[in-house]
C-alpha cells in the first residue's frame, strides 16, 4: 500500500493538472521529478498513468516518479524533460 506522503504528492500533481497556476497569484507550476528533472503540467496530464504508477508504488529507478509540485519563479531556461517545451516562469525575462 502506498504511503500517505506519496498519495499527497500525487494529489498535488492532480491539482496542478486541473489548475496549472498557483492560487493566489497565478504563478506557473511544474512537477519536480525524483531524478531532479522538471515535467510540465501538460506532460504530466498526458502521461498521468505513468506518473501515478511510479509515484504510488515508489519505483526507485523510474524517472516518472513525482517528488513535488513547484512554482517556476524566475528560471527562464526551465524545459520539460519529456517534451522539451519551455516551462513558463513567473518573473523571468523573456
Amino acid at each position: 500500500m502506498a504511503s500517505q506522503k506519496r498519495i499527497a504528492i500525487l494529489r498535488q500533481v492532480k491539482e496542478a493538472i486541473r489548475q496549472p497556476y498557483a492560487w493566489p497569484g497565478g504563478y506557473p507550476l511544474y512537477i519536480l521529478m525524483s531524478d531532479g528533472e522538471a515535467l510540465s503540467v501538460k506532460a504530466a496530464w498526458a502521461e498521468f498513468e505513468l506518473v501515478a504508477r511510479a509515484t504510488l508504488f515508489s519505483c526507485i529507478r523510474d524517472s516518472w516518479k513525482a517528488d513535488s509540485v513547484q512554482i517556476n519563479w524566475d528560471d527562464t531556461e526551465l524545459y520539460c524533460a519529456h517534451t522539451n517545451e519551455k516551462i513558463e516562469s513567473a518573473y523571468g525575462e523573456d
